[in-house]
């Protein structure tokens, strides 16, 4: 299957939607699990990178999960080093502090476009 061409524009998702697809993804109903591809690699729009780094965040957290057209997806957030706790905090609006961000909003972001069902690169030498 080719590519679709990259989602344009901000991706950012609620909270209330990335916490469905996490729990989609460690909680399959019977008989999900067994029908689920492999994902080999994910491809990340650029736009979504310049939205998570211009935050000015200390590192990034990505989570997986199964969106509402039951394709597995890369969810990545922000995170803030807590020395007091040595955890990165994720900077998620209502929870953490993105007061302490840098720049940018602080959110979730959908870098989803997972292979398959798109064709990555077959002359990568990562798909030897």
């Amino acid at each position: 299957m080719a590519n679709n061409k990259l989602k344009e524009g901000d991706t950012k998702i609620t909270l209330a939607t990335a916490q469905t697809w996490v729990n989609n993804w460690k909680n399959p109903k019977e008989g999900e699990e067994q029908g689920r591809k492999k994902i080999d690699s994910y491809l990340i729009p650029v736009q979504n990178l310049a939205m998570v780094l211009g935050q000015g965040i200390d590192a990034a957290r990505a989570y997986v999960g199964i969106n509402e057209n039951g394709l597995q997806t890369l969810m990545i957030v922000g995170t803030k080093y807590n020395k007091e706790t040595g955890i990165y905090v994720d900077m998620i609006p209502g929870y953490g502090n993105p007061d302490e961000l840098g720049g940018g909003d602080a959110g979730i972001y959908d870098f989803a476009e997972p292979s398959p069902p798109s064709t990555a690169d077959p002359n990568s030498p990562m798909n030897d």
